[in-house]
């Protein structure tokens, strides 16, 4: 049986499982809750390090199936590691192969789905833009813009990744987790390492736009004109402009404007287009007025199968069972 949860009531059931234990010191900077028993057993520890940064170590196992649904929301700077993460009959990201990496901005909604049985523990970093911009300070301006994207406004979507783990950040999320501090001592080693880990993180993104490094600076007109491109793109999803022709339209050549969407906007134009597209696919679904096959035609999918499959990708479950789960919502 599968258990489908919003993320407020999800949240109330952490609340009151704090409330029921021991640790239900509200006003502490490490906090202890157990997982609620309704959906697994183990338990989640919350370190808030300093105001807008919150360390959060997640160890738990699932009695069964969960649905979470996340709605639209302002997202801050996230790092997440899957220091272990165990399925039944099956075991991944023990080794810390791989991390996520989401900037701040407006993450979509959508619907997470965890398996009964699932062994997990998780480290995860959540920073507030404004504690990244304050460390960065004036360097942030001055900053190669794929590092500038870090962090975007709260109407734009959230820049995230996936990225290979480098010895050296390996080795500092078991540092986090075998602290020997506490109190104040923890406090400052631990958010020592947040930056330590954004420090290797910032790095390796310069390391994959080496381009960016000493890249010049958009010319006004040209920036005006990336824009211009753009909303070409979003009023045009299912007859979009072939890349020489939108070149040709905003009066660009075909390189700058190639370049132009991955410094200014980082993504491919062709990716810029799929966000449009998968979006509006979201609003339309959730209207109710088009089914799927009408739905995948309206933002210029022929193939009914590969918008499915692009939409699971895209919102993490597939556009049937998302029109219906917000259809039930409604009623």
């Amino acid at each position: 049986m599968t258990i489908t949860l919003s993320q407020q009531d999800h949240q109330d059931l952490f609340d009151e499982s704090q409330h029921r234990s021991q640790s239900d010191d509200t006003e502490s900077c490490d906090v202890v809750v157990p997982y609620p028993e309704q959906l697994g057993q183990g338990s989640t520890r919350e370190i808030q390090l300093r105001e807008g940064m919150v360390l959060e170590i997640a160890n738990f196992r699932l009695h069964q199936d969960v649905t979470l649904e996340v709605p639209e929301r302002s997202h801050p700077l996230e790092f997440e590691f899957s220091v272990v993460r165990e399925y039944p009959r099956q075991r991944t990201g023990s080794d810390l192969e791989d991390y996520f990496f989401s900037g701040s901005g407006m993450a979509a909604r959508k619907f997470c789905q965890y398996l009964a049985g699932t062994e997990v523990l998780d480290v995860s970093f959540h920073l507030e833009p404004t504690v990244f911009c304050n460390w960065m300070g004036d360097r942030l301006m001055k900053a190669p813009l794929c590092v500038q994207q870090l962090v975007r406004a709260t109407h734009q979507g959230r820049h995230t990744q996936s990225m290979p783990m480098p010895l050296a950040m390996r080795t500092t999320v078991q540092q986090i987790l075998q602290c020997p501090y506490s109190g104040l001592t923890q406090q400052i080693y631990l958010e020592s390492k947040v930056w330590e880990l954004m420090a290797l993180h910032m790095e390796q993104v310069l390391n994959t736009h080496p381009g960016d490094r000493d890249a010049s600076r958009i010319k006004p007109d040209d920036l005006e004109r990336l824009h211009h491109a753009k909303e070409i793109l979003r009023n045009q999803l299912s007859d979009p402009p072939s890349l020489n022709s939108l070149a040709r339209q905003v009066g660009l050549n075909e390189f700058i404007l190639k370049q132009g969407f991955r410094s200014v906007f980082g993504t491919t134009v062709f990716g810029c287009l799929h966000h449009y597209r998968m979006e509006y696919a979201r609003e339309l679904l959730a209207d109710g007025g088009f089914n799927v096959s009408e739905v995948a035609r309206q933002v210029g999918f022929t193939n009914r199968g590969h918008f499915a499959a692009a939409f699971r990708k895209k919102f993490g479950t597939n556009p049937k069972a998302y029109a219906q789960a917000i259809q039930q919502q409604s009623e």
